[in-house]
């Protein structure tokens, strides 16, 4: 019985990259590539709460709704939150449901349940594509503010612990260099963040946190506990500690305990007001400890790979200004090297910045050039990181010739579905075959069109050779064949 050979003959040619659109000379402050994760801390001393005039205005409100939509995050570190006392417009701090809402008039707009009346200043009055639906406010608070998380994307269980989301890290006992405790005086908050599956490999946690204030002993000791407790709680709970299972040696008061360390391709981001510059303190802060835990270089680290993560050495883009703070800089973002690779990063200031170059959602703002003043004193810290991706292709492309056979011209090989592994819904077809017939589809790494028996071949073994997709196929009464790819 004769066969007949269907040569996978398509070429895959991967997706261009898209314009820049980070041009801050040029007042554009977007993302290089879609795909990049944009983590952005901001301390917003007490501007987000509920007695705060929600209005279009010379504000706070306002200066920080336009900041964020001129920036565009995936994920929004808030600190300083829902403080009515220290905004000088009410009493008390919010309750988590009430700043649950003042954080989606903050984004959304609305009716203010609080003031009454419409909202007439929010993120998506000056940004309609900026989406930020997912809020976790922690439930840890000082008395006075609560630390605040807003994702693009969804909170998801990611270690098996049925939660996807903690005010602060779980009682931590002394071991190694953890003193042992908590994540300090306002929590140290973990959001476990699930990506879309077709464009990233793995998924996503953040963590956000405003460790104490003050300059005096007590207080650097008391960061530098929070600091410790929390950089083993990452290495040994979430990473493994290199041993594969989380919290190792049960020391972690995990409660439900996690199944699974943190899955492969999914990083781990640390930010917030740490309240301490570790370029000028003299001595070894929080943001080396996160980052480094007891070992510089080695070993102990809070990577995935137990190496040290990194933290931002973030600049002014016109200044060079690093500070954050008045001269210091107090506001970090730490992320995982060994599985994302940082883009850029930035301290967004609109002091200092060219009128030219300020960001068009500022426009008609009163004072645009001392926004960033009066929204906070302190300035936002942005980070774009590169992460792991789902290998995508455009559609397939046809080539070479076909001859013609004893049902017609010729059997031509057309597709169906998405070329992509992780959606597995790519089929084969073969059309103008002679019916009941067999047939193979094979395929190789070089595209040829050679003669070959009384038809062109067109595909070539090169170094490899060419591979079969078995098992051989039948051509249905009408010529067609279907291979789905698995």
């Amino acid at each position: 019985m004769r066969t007949f050979l269907i040569h996978l003959a398509a070429v895959f040619v991967c997706s261009p990259a898209l314009a820049a659109q980070w041009a801050p000379g040029a007042g554009s402050w977007g993302k290089v590539e879609a795909t990049d994760l944009r983590v952005m801390t901001w301390n917003v001393e007490d501007a987000l709460c509920r007695t705060n005039p929600k209005v279009e205005g010379n504000n706070n409100w306002t200066a920080c709704a336009r900041i964020v939509a001129a920036l565009r995050p995936d994920v929004l570190l808030l600190q300083e939150c829902g403080d009515n006392d220290g905004n000088g417009t009410g009493s008390g701090v919010d309750s988590v449901t009430q700043l649950t809402t003042v954080m989606q008039l903050f984004v959304n707009g609305g009716t203010d349940p609080y003031l009454g009346g419409a909202v007439t200043s929010y993120v998506r009055k000056y940004a309609p594509d900026v989406s930020l639906p997912f809020v976790f406010v922690s439930t840890s608070s000082d008395g006075f503010n609560r630390n605040v998380i807003l994702s693009r994307y969804p909170f998801e269980d990611l270690n098996g612990d049925t939660r996807s989301t903690i005010s602060d890290i779980p009682n931590v006992s002394s071991h190694l260099y953890a003193p042992g405790g908590d994540g300090g005086i306002r929590g140290f908050q973990f959001a476990e963040i699930a990506l879309p599956d077709p464009v990233y490999l793995g998924d996503l946690v953040v963590a956000n946190a405003h460790l104490k204030a003050g300059s005096n002993g007590s207080d650097q000791q008391a960061r530098n506990i929070a600091a410790r407790n929390v950089a083993y709680y990452v290495d040994h709970l979430l990473n493994g500690a290199g041993l594969g299972v989380p919290d190792p040696f049960d020391k972690i008061a995990d409660n439900p305990p996690a199944q699974v360390r943190v899955p492969d391709h999914t990083p781990i981001i640390l930010g917030g007001d740490w309240n301490e510059d570790e370029l000028t303190n003299g001595q070894k802060g929080p943001a080396e400890w996160l980052t480094r835990a007891s070992t510089t270089g080695c070993c102990d680290g809070t990577d995935r790979d137990r190496t040290d993560m990194t933290f931002d050495a973030s600049v002014h883009f016109f200044t060079g200004d690093r500070a954050t703070r008045g001269s210091a800089k107090l506001d970090y973002l730490a992320w995982q090297d060994s599985i994302t690779d940082l883009r850029l990063s930035a301290v967004f200031d609109t002091v200092g910045t060219p009128t030219g170059a300020l960001p068009p959602e500022l426009v008609g703002f009163p004072n645009a050039g001392n926004a960033s003043t009066i929204a906070s004193d302190h300035r936002a810290v942005l980070i774009d990181l590169v992460l792991p991706l789902v290998p995508t292709c455009i559609d397939p492309v046809s080539y070479c010739i076909a001859a013609a056979n004893s049902a017609g011209p010729g059997a031509m090989m057309q597709w169906l579905g998405v070329p992509s592994i992780s959606a597995n819904a790519f089929d084969l077809i073969a059309e103008g075959v002679v019916p009941g017939q067999f047939g193979i589809f094979f395929y190789g790494p070089n595209a040829i069109q050679q003669p070959f028996g009384n038809g062109v071949r067109c595909v070539g073994g090169g170094a490899v050779g060419t591979f079969r997709l078995l098992p051989p196929l039948l051509a249905d009464p009408f010529g067609d064949v279907l291979r789905r790819l698995d």
